[in-house]
């Protein structure tokens, strides 16, 4: 099986590794990114997040050369607890990938693909007890609404939604298939010309189910904190719902509060802790020939230059 890492050669080069640094891949997948940075830390030491069982079997297999580095099996939001219980209090640089990984998407059985008839799942750790099953038979038609409008920015949230509880009041709607065909038929006939009618509305579902937003603000505070001064950040997103949190989040600590603006000195305690490096780096042009899903891909790059 072959998984390209997006932006790779992109965001491993915008850690700026030290050989002896101690680093954090918080999101493994598939180990792209672990093998980079392993590659460039012969004296340092790696810590890589995920609560996929798959991808860290997938990875153990991949980067068994090294032993320089330990696989968690947990959220990233849960980073700075699981790093204290290694007994690690900061660290050189932290690497996020975003989403939901090629080999999630490829997999039928997971039901993260609308291309496919599959069990109704999209959970990323499979020892979780909530699914796309739970969330589409359980949600209450407001709830509905709100997941579709809030995390797929669905203009057809209300009619779906409609569908979907009048449907399952009959029967339990236990596939993919079933839900594409329900998404399909709560649209007009002009918008199923424009793209995958479904790919919002799963995009929305998959978010809730793995609570993605609400980790990602949680991962990046902590990510900020653990960080040595000198160290970086670097977070690839793929769409703007993720973009816009991890933006915001930088933003909030690279500026200087605008009630200072007119002062002559601004007090160490309010200066910014970290310094932008990019504001969006984006996938080539070769890269996006090799691999199309690198399309909305996108690269922020921060350093920390206080504490």
């Amino acid at each position: 099986m072959k998984h390209k890492s997006v932006l790779l050669n992109e965001s491993v080069e915008g850690l700026n590794i030290k050989k002896d640094g101690i680093y954090v891949d918080a999101t493994l997948g598939f180990g792209g990114h672990s093998l980079e940075i392993l590659k460039r830390i012969n004296k340092g030491f790696l810590f890589a997040f995920d609560q996929d069982r798959e991808a860290i079997m997938y990875s153990q297999e991949r980067l068994k050369e090294y032993d320089n580095y330990k696989i968690i099996k947990s959220n990233f939001a849960n980073m700075k607890e699981c790093l204290l219980q290694e007994g690690i209090e900061k660290v050189d640089g932290i690497l996020f990938d975003i989403g939901v990984s090629s080999m999630q998407l490829d997999e039928d059985y997971r039901g993260f693909s609308y291309h496919n008839d599959a069990k109704l799942d999209m959970r990323m750790d499979m020892d979780s007890n909530f699914s796309a099953y739970e969330l589409v038979n359980e949600y209450s038609y407001q709830e509905l609404v709100r997941v579709l409008r809030d995390y797929g920015e669905e203009k057809y949230a209300t009619s779906i939604a409609k569908n979907i509880v009048k449907t399952r009041e009959e029967k339990k709607i236990e596939t993919t298939g079933e839900l594409v065909e329900i998404i399909k038929r709560s649209m007009p006939m002009r918008e199923l010309r424009e793209g995958h009618p479904a790919r919002k509305s799963f995009q929305a579902i998959r978010i809730e189910v793995n609570h993605e937003l609400d980790v990602l603000e949680t991962g990046l505070e902590q990510a900020i904190d653990l960080l040595k001064v000198g160290g970086r950040i670097c977070v690839i997103t793929f769409h703007s719902l993720e973009d816009r949190i991890v933006k915001n989040i930088f933003r909030k600590y690279s500026e200087i509060d605008s009630k200072f603006n007119k002062l002559p000195y601004v007090p160490d305690e309010y200066m910014p802790k970290l310094k932008i490096i990019s504001k969006g780096i984006v996938p080539s042009e070769m890269e996006l020939t090799e691999n199309n899903r690198a399309r909305s891909a996108r690269l922020r790059i921060v350093e920390k230059i206080k504490d």
